[in-house]
């Protein structure tokens, strides 16, 4: 583990969220991860409304994604979700992918993460990055964080804390049209 994901693990350890947790940023030109990886990065798949159990690749491979890191203790990633949730219909040929970087243990498991996401709305997948391989290659400075990938896979934008609806509509207006 690097230091960034040890500081993230640690924080997430601590619940901060957003502006709480300062990791310092950088982009991913052409798809790099800071690390020197290349995205996408497989995720485990949850079995909840919207996604199956298995395993899918982040972001979307040929295909606009919007990525959505949270934390089932983060108060905004809720919000982060309602918010994704308005804007997802507009955007049939956009892929939304939702990753949590929370570790399934005795006292959070699959299944209360998969709840969590039913209680919440999620409708798309949703899988799981214990090892914050995906919030290193985002850069991400906090919870929640968006990033909007275009299909060739390189960042077009990217956001840690609340992104509003507006915002978003503006980003992915300017790759799907």
């Amino acid at each position: 583990m690097n230091r960034r994901q040890t500081v993230a693990a640690m924080a997430a350890g601590l619940g901060l969220t957003g502006g709480s947790l300062w990791v310092s940023q950088r982009g991913i030109p052409g798809g790099r991860s800071r690390s020197g990886g290349r995205l996408p990065i497989r995720v485990e798949t949850l079995d909840a409304h919207g996604s199956t159990a298995g395993e899918a690749l982040v972001p979307t491979p040929g295909t606009v994604t919007v990525v959505d890191l949270f934390a089932t203790w983060c108060a905004p990633c809720d919000d982060q979700l309602e918010v994704l949730n308005a804007i997802r219909p507009e955007y049939d040929e956009v892929s939304f992918v939702s990753v949590t970087n929370e570790r399934p243990s005795e006292t959070l498991t699959r299944a209360d993460i998969a709840e969590w996401w039913n209680r919440n709305g999620g409708a798309w997948t949703v899988g799981l990055d214990p090892g914050s391989e995906l919030l290193s290659a985002f850069g991400a400075s906090g919870l929640p964080y968006i990033a909007i990938v275009d299909g060739d896979g390189t960042r077009r934008f990217g956001h840690s804390g609340l992104a509003g609806a507006d915002t978003l509509r503006d980003h992915l207006d300017g790759l799907v049209e």
